[in-house]
């Protein structure tokens, strides 16, 4: 006797529907173990974003950027320093025309080690910033040009950083005032006597000599006002363009000095000549000329350090 069909209706009802053969877990093989796994992949995978979101708001934070903006005027004093020390070597004085003789000489004020650790601060955060626009920043860009921009931003927060590193060697008591100069010439040493190392280091020297031709270009371009927001009073703002173009051009000669140094070292095989910043401008000041050559150029990066004093407070940091 068959089922009538208002039966089937209510049985259809009573009865659980069997799931299509898609719809079971097990499907081509899958284990129902797996299931976990997925589930426990997938909250990883959110937890990941979750860090990666909350390390994007911190390298956001306006107090970063404060301490951020504060990394460029340690910088521009810094450079200060380095710009007086080399116009006292044009003329005849003692010192290291580097980074590690400028924070020797900040050392010694009067609140010295109060300096030294807010410098390591604020140089740090600098870092820190540039590290996250190397991450998180230039992502709409083309990819050209995203690519060029993440590098800078990578390259820049890598010398702050080793800024920051020399200021927390002085604050420690540890640094000395030919700390960067040693660094440089152990470093070519090093290389020298590793397999390919020659050829390493003419490539970094080169490098160097190449970004020095880069950063002098962009003061006569004036390329480095896209970084600013420049102040609207004519007078103030020709006084920025003004140090900008100067300090580009003397930071670039000094970079360029020091890239042909190192390669003029390694071909030679005299490593120990290839002392970095400072021995770039003594080199300089051995030349026919030299001393009123490297005394202009001391006030080129005085005009630097000027310009890097503003760009704290003018500096675009917003992303």
């Amino acid at each position: 006797m068959g089922i009538p069909p208002h039966g089937l209706g209510i049985a259809r009802k009573l009865l659980p529907t069997r799931p299509a053969w898609d719809d079971w877990p097990c499907r081509k093989g899958t284990h129902a173990s797996a299931l976990p796994r997925l589930s426990k992949g997938k909250t990883i995978k959110e937890e990941l974003k979750q860090v990666v979101d909350k390390a994007e708001d911190v390298t956001n934070s306006r107090v970063l950027e404060f301490l951020a903006r504060a990394g460029f005027a340690v910088s521009g004093i810094l450079h200060l320093l380095v710009g007086a020390i080399a116009v006292r070597l044009a003329m005849g004085g003692t010192g290291h025309a580097d980074f590690s003789g400028a924070v020797a000489e900040l050392a010694t004020m009067p609140v010295g080690p109060f300096l030294l650790w807010g410098s390591f601060a604020a140089c740090s955060a600098l870092s820190l910033w540039q590290a996250g626009d190397a991450i998180f920043d230039f992502n709409h860009q083309a990819t050209k040009k995203k690519v060029k921009n993440k590098a800078k931003a990578a390259l820049q927060a890598i010398v702050y950083g080793v800024l920051a590193l020399t200021l927390w060697h002085f604050a420690m008591g540890t640094g000395t005032g030919n700390d960067n100069g040693k660094a440089t010439s152990d470093f070519t040493i090093s290389m020298m006597g590793a397999p390919g190392g020659v050829a390493v280091l003419v490539v970094i020297g080169l490098a160097v000599a190449v970004t020095g031709v880069a950063y002098g270009m962009r003061g006569p371009k004036r390329s480095f006002e896209k970084q600013l927001r420049m102040p609207a009073a004519a007078a103030a703002k020709k006084a920025v363009l003004s140090l900008g173009i100067a300090g580009y051009l003397a930071k670039g000669l000094v970079l360029l000095l020091t890239g042909l140094l190192i390669v003029i070292a390694t071909i030679k095989a005299h490593p120990e000549d290839s002392t970095g910043l400072d021995g770039g401008l003594r080199a300089l000041r051995d030349q026919p000329m030299g001393p009123y050559l490297l005394a202009a150029v001391g006030a080129g990066l005085v005009c630097y350090g000027a310009y890097m004093i503003m760009r704290a407070r003018l500096a675009k940091m917003t992303r």
